[in-house]
């Protein structure tokens, strides 16, 4: 019986003992030691309910403080109630659903393409990251010392942006970056230029990149037109999480842009160089782990809950 349920011998041993002696009345709960309970059950659901139901007079959600007030309850006994639900008012998330009429036709393709690449071929998730700003703090920082975090004013001095056109290539995590004073189809028509150099021969090119306009124009197709090796696969529309080098992007702004003083475009510029630099020393691909079936359904799931919800409200 412990083998066929999982559980231990001794598990089995003492709820037949317990039957043997007492029966069906053997099966139940005991009492159990400490102070007794003071909150039933319907107490529990009102705070729930509540806390999913209704917002506070003058907030747009409950505080564990505000609802013990509300409640008459102490603040550690609303924490453990909405820990036990999972409830989470201060925290709020958005989202965004593309009205692509092809979304379902592009996930697949891309995808595809990131857990299938084809034979001799190459995979490169294109985009730039525009608007990059060279700024420096009004005052020196201050460094890190023990038991004191590194301090930096709020206030901030401008001097220029810079646009960096980046190609992330999904099978090695090989990164080809250019920055660029400008974002137009000139400066786009270069950075494929300057793919195309670094292109070993022979070798099918897939582009994935979204549908911004300079990634449209004449010459931008016409240039793509002389090279049938060239494929390009067009994200859905407000869609930039299925772009692998919007992660690298991330990365980027997190490691050395967030936290960066530069005087200087130019010192901006060097210091992008100089990161995409050490990145390419030894790069690392980002892994992708959903199919695209189970994007679609998770889609599909979350479209569900909210007509769920708009149902209700109104």
């Amino acid at each position: 019986m412990a083998a066929e349920l999982g559980i231990h011998e001794h598990t089995v041993g003492k709820w037949r003992r317990r039957f043997l002696k007492d029966r069906c009345d053997g099966l139940l709960d005991e009492a159990r030691p400490g102070r007794p309970r003071t909150i039933d059950d319907d107490q529990v659901a009102e705070v729930i309910e509540r806390t999913l139901r209704t917002t506070p007079p003058d907030a747009t959600h409950w505080s564990i403080r505000s609802m013990a007030a509300e409640t008459g309850f102490s603040h550690t006994t609303i924490r453990r109630m909405w820990t036990a639900f999972g409830l989470q008012p201060h925290r709020s998330q958005t989202f965004k659903l593309s009205s692509d009429p092809l979304f379902v036709d592009k996930v697949r393709d891309i995808v595809g393409l990131y857990l299938s690449p084809p034979n001799r071929a190459i995979v490169l998730s294109v985009d730039e990251k525009s608007q990059i700003q060279a700024l420096d703090r009004e005052q020196p920082v201050l460094p890190m010392m023990p038991g004191v975090p590194e301090r930096r004013t709020h206030s901030y001095v401008r001097h220029g942006t810079t646009t960096l056109f980046a190609a992330l290539d999904v099978a090695s995590g090989f990164v080809i970056g250019k920055c660029y004073k400008r974002h137009r189809a000139v400066e786009f028509l270069k950075f494929l230029k300057e793919i195309d150099a670094q292109i070993p021969e022979g070798l099918a090119v897939h582009i994935v990149m979204d549908n911004y306009a300079t990634h449209k124009t004449p010459k931008i197709k016409a240039w793509l037109a002389r090279r049938p090796h060239y494929h390009v696969h067009f994200t859905p529309t407000s869609a930039s999480w299925i772009n692998q080098v919007e992660r690298w992007f991330a990365e980027l702004t997190r490691k050395q842009i967030q936290r960066g003083v530069h005087t200087s475009v130019k010192q901006l510029e060097v210091d992008i160089r100089s990161f995409i630099d050490v990145h390419n020393n030894n790069p690392k691909p980002f892994k992708w782990t959903k199919s695209a079936d189970q994007i679609l359904a998770s889609v599909k799931r979350f479209c569900h809950k909210a007509q769920q919800t708009l149902c209700g409200e109104l």
